[in-house]
């Protein structure tokens, strides 16, 4: 009896150090869409950001390292819209100070903020590239394009965004990061070119309202699938590195993505072009400085510091805040 205790004991010890899998998109989704978005930039903006492509794609993961740095962090990836009723959409005002006003700051930070988030980074942006300042326009382009993607995924506008509540506990992570992990390689994106938003707090809700219409496909679709699909075959057993990872099967992976005909590569690719417009509409915004005048600067010291930290927050820590948040 002790060794099968001990046994299972390691397993779920293993599973547990594999923290890459718990993050909305996976950090491979969120990498991959902060590169794509790179190809949908018009001439002008193009050049600067594939120079700098691989630190954009792989500060795509920041905002999600941050959250074991930062207390506020965790509530600007997502917004459980449904908290606030059957007629959500109609009843929370859209500019930030109205909806303070009517719910209190405290409630929002409780359930979430992204859409108010996305547009307080893109006027970030805009200051960047006003300014011209290279740390500035790396930093912000790459965590936008984080909290962009995050609002393109359906389990990010419920309080049920885990299925905790209907006993589907493990979804975020299925929908987000496993189904891409294996399905990725065969997506489409070529998603186009970016185009100027004229409102981005109305494109942003846009984004949300979309996302949360589909939160019952996603959710009946995997209780269906998993009543007909053999219980032994729901689960496998992975090596990741060192440790070995519990994961949905590809069969029962494969299933699930059919049944909701492609829904993940559909979310991805509107991230993808929905990132590239907002760079594109923050550099129009700023007046389209000549990013080639930045040809020959590097990153700050105090900005690798500043990373840096957070990499060590992130491997050592847990995360900060007290309050609610999409954590597991």
């Amino acid at each position: 009896m002790t060794k099968k205790f001990l046994i299972v004991f390691i397993c779920l010890l293993l599973i547990c150090l594999n923290r890459e899998e718990t993050y909305c998109w996976g950090f491979f989704g969120h990498k991959r869409i902060n590169k794509m978005a790179v190809l949908t930039l018009p001439e002008g903006m193009i050049g600067f950001y594939k120079k700098h492509m691989d630190y954009i794609s792989e500060h795509a993961v920041d905002p999600d390292k941050r959250r074991y740095a930062v207390a506020a962090e965790g509530a600007r990836h997502y917004i459980d819209i449904d908290h606030y009723g059957d007629n959500a959409f109609e009843i929370v005002p859209k500019r930030w100070n109205e909806a303070v006003k009517k719910f209190t700051e405290d409630t929002l930070q409780a359930y979430g903020i992204v859409p108010w988030h996305i547009e307080k980074m893109v006027n970030r942006l805009t200051e960047a590239f006003k300014k011209e300042n290279l740390d500035m326009i790396l930093h912000v382009s790459a965590d936008l394009g984080h909290y962009i993607a995050d609002s393109h995924v359906p389990l990010h506008t419920t309080e049920n965004y885990n299925g905790q509540k209907t006993n589907q506990y493990g979804i975020h992570g299925f929908w987000e990061s496993r189904i891409p992990e294996l399905k990725a390689e065969d997506y489409d994106y070529f998603v186009g070119k970016a185009a100027f938003v004229d409102n981005v707090l109305d494109m942003a809700w846009k984004t949300v309202k979309t996302s949360h219409v589909a939160v019952d496909t996603v959710l009946e679709f995997e209780a269906k699938l998993n009543k007909e699909f053999p219980a032994d075959r729901k689960y496998a057993f992975e090596n990741r590195g060192a440790a070995l990872t519990k994961v949905y099967s590809e069969e029962y992976s494969t299933k699930y993505n059919d049944m909701m005909s492609g829904m993940v590569e559909r979310r991805m690719r509107q991230s993808i072009l929905a990132v590239g417009s907002l760079w594109l509409t923050a550099w129009v915004n700023a007046g389209q400085p000549n990013l080639n005048r930045l040809e020959s600067k590097e990153l700050s010291d105090s900005l690798r510091k500043a990373q840096l930290a957070e990499e060590m927050l992130w491997k050592t820590g847990k995360i900060q805040g007290s309050g609610k948040g999409h954590d597991d």
